[in-house]
């Protein structure tokens, strides 16, 4: 897509990124040395070129006082030969060598990374915006690949013949050169860097409304349904456009701007060639220089400069690089409030009993969620927690899984607290069929596998016969094969809570959960599922969040939460006989039932 990021107006080089990186390199020591090896001989035979040229030059002037003997010419264009075939062939064998140390470095800090936003905490997925968090992901790796290169082969060389040129005019045609040569550079580098701290700030507006729009399309996208029920694609396209349009102003200042910038390097390029070759004409008339002289100092001064043209570029380009470097880094240096401890050991769940004792939450300070909830799930219980809206029944699910550690109190599985015992452990125990259903945009058998990757297939069959989807894969002409398009798009909103119930069967964990798990079926579908969790969950322990009663009239207890306490607890027959508020949303949804959907 369009541009790349860069660094904010003001801010330097900060080269520490390179200690950073560092880590991600050390395994190839070898592999770079070698690179530079190769890097240093290229440029040395291009250096050598002028010299040959000169040489090659003066020999077949003939009012130089001889000719070149036919051998010693031969070998001096042999020699003009092997210089140029060996600056390209050491070039390729630097950029192949120091080609897969970039690939490896971007693929392990890539992986790092992907790792890391996994481990992030369940807040920071909520705040983040998806858009903006791939392309900052992205525009990281890939400054990776960008500062290695331009620093391995520009920054480095470009110096390294700045030196070497500056000796050569120095040693061989006095100081007049050198600091034409010396001063030309210094003015050219002044120049570019100043120009590009300035233009620095057009191209960050570029990148923000880059990223704004970016954004702005995934979030239209993946909302494509909500957009389409309410017809607001004249809408969403017009919120587009304005981002569009305030990175099509950005473009164009950073254009006019680069116009500026390139027009000075050529007009900084022009006085000093200019200067150098006037001064190299009038010493060949004066006979103080030789034609071949003129020839070796027109040859450095453009080999030179080509490597300057591209300065300015490369100084913004690695500001840019460094600033998405850093801006990754900071992403890994992001720490989740929910950490394992160092000694965290494994869950070992036998007889898989849940303990919820005293828990106190609160996403925000001000507004508690749980107050002091304690209760007890029993080995191979069913338990159901019911109540309105907002009471804190999903927060127990939340806190359950470690998304969350309580601000009081703690929970224990087996008598294990779940904050001393690792996330993997801990997860892998419990299983769910959450109330939102997002599946992956892969085939639906793919779908119920990601319970149990690497699962046979038998076992998938089994899992979808126990979730009752046989009967809807045989209406498919792909059957399990159908994709089911991005977060599940395609299927029903039961058909997609139907995979996501195969996908917890296939699991298998000790522990189930279920939240609100019936929730976008019909009557017939969902007393079918429910048949089916009940066989499921009969030698497992259950938590079951409820809104609609009639799910868990089963149920071996129901505690009923009321603004994050538990106010009853009991069998169903035993709730209704206390007439209080779980007698009350009862009858309150058995009117509604009667009324019908209609009424």
């Amino acid at each position: 897509m369009r541009g790349g990021n860069t660094a904010e107006p003001g801010q330097t080089l900060n080269w520490s990124i390179l200690l950073r990186l560092w880590p991600y390199l050390h395994d190839h020591r070898r592999r770079i040395a070698l690179a530079l090896v190769c890097l240093l001989l290229a440029k040395g035979a291009v250096l050598i070129i002028p010299f040959i040229m000169k040489h090659l030059v003066d020999g077949m002037n003939l009012q130089a006082g001889a000719q070149l003997a036919g051998l010693l010419a031969l070998g001096l264009v042999l020699a003009y030969g092997l210089a140029r075939f060996s600056s390209v062939l050491f070039g390729e064998l630097r950029d192949t060598l120091f080609g897969r140390v970039t690939e490896r470095a971007m693929r392990k800090l890539g992986l790092k990374v992907f790792r890391h936003v996994h481990a992030l905490d369940l807040d920071f997925h909520l705040q983040r915006r998806t858009g903006g968090l791939a392309r900052d992901i992205e525009r990281g790796t890939s400054g990776v690949s960008f500062l290695l290169r331009f620093m391995v082969f520009n920054i480095v060389p470009t110096l390294f013949e700045i030196a070497a040129v500056v000796s050569v005019f120095l040693i061989a045609y006095g100081a007049s050169y050198a600091l034409v040569t010396l001063a030309s550079v210094l003015a050219y580098g002044w120049f570019s860097f100043g120009a590009t701290e300035w233009r620095t700030r057009f191209v960050r507006e570029m990148n923000e409304a880059d990223s704004a729009s970016n954004t702005r399309a995934v979030d239209s996208l993946l909302n494509f349904e909500t957009v389409k029920y309410f017809g607001n694609e004249d809408f969403e396209a017009h919120r587009y456009d304005e981002d569009l349009q305030r990175w099509e102003m950005a473009r164009r200042k950073n254009r006019l701007s680069l116009f500026g910038l390139n027009g000075g390097q050529a007009l900084i390029i022009a006085v000093a060639q200019t200067s150098m070759i006037g001064l190299a004409v009038y010493q060949v008339r004066a006979g103080i220089l030789t034609l071949g002289d003129f020839i070796l100092i027109s040859q450095y001064m453009i080999q030179l400069f080509m490597p300057l043209g591209f300065l300015g570029f490369v100084y913004r380009e690695m500001k840019g690089a460094m600033a998405n470097i850093e801006k990754l880094f900071a992403l890994l240096d992001v720490r989740p409030q929910v950490t394992e401890r160092e000694a965290a050991a494994e869950l070992i769940v036998e007889d898989a009993a849940i303990r919820f004792d005293n828990v106190s939450f609160a996403y925000q300070a001000q507004r508690p969620i749980l107050q002091g909830v304690s209760f007890t799930v029993l080995p191979g219980q069913k338990v159901a927690v019911v109540g309105a809206s907002g009471a804190g029944k999903s927060t127990l699910v939340k806190l359950l899984f470690r998304f969350y550690d309580p601000t009081a109190g703690s929970i224990a599985i087996d008598g294990q607290d779940i904050a001393g015992v690792t996330l993997q452990s801990l997860r892998r125990a419990v299983g769910i069929v959450p109330q939102d259903t997002v599946l992956f945009n892969d085939t639906l058998l793919e779908n119920v596998r990601y319970g149990k990757p690497g699962a046979a297939d038998s076992e998938v069959t089994e899992a979808i016969r126990m979730a009752h989807l046989e009967e809807f894969l045989a209406q498919l002409p792909e059957g399990g094969e159908t994709r089911v398009g991005e977060r599940g798009l395609k299927l029903s909103g039961g058909e997609k809570q139907r995979v996501s119930i195969a996908r917890t069967v296939l699991k298998r964990p000790p522990i189930l959960v279920f939240d609100e798990a019936t929730s976008s079926l019909d009557s017939r579908s969902e007393q079918s599922i429910l048949s089916a969790l009940r066989e499921i969950a009969r030698h497992h322990t259950s938590l079951v969040i409820a809104h609609r009663l009639s799910t868990v009239v089963d149920a071996d207890r129901i505690l009923v939460l009321h603004h994050g306490r538990i106010v009853e607890q009991g069998a169903h027959r035993e709730l209704l006989a206390l007439d209080g508020h779980y007698a009350a949303l009862w009858r309150a949804q058995q009117d509604e039932q009667a009324r019908g959907p209609d009424q």
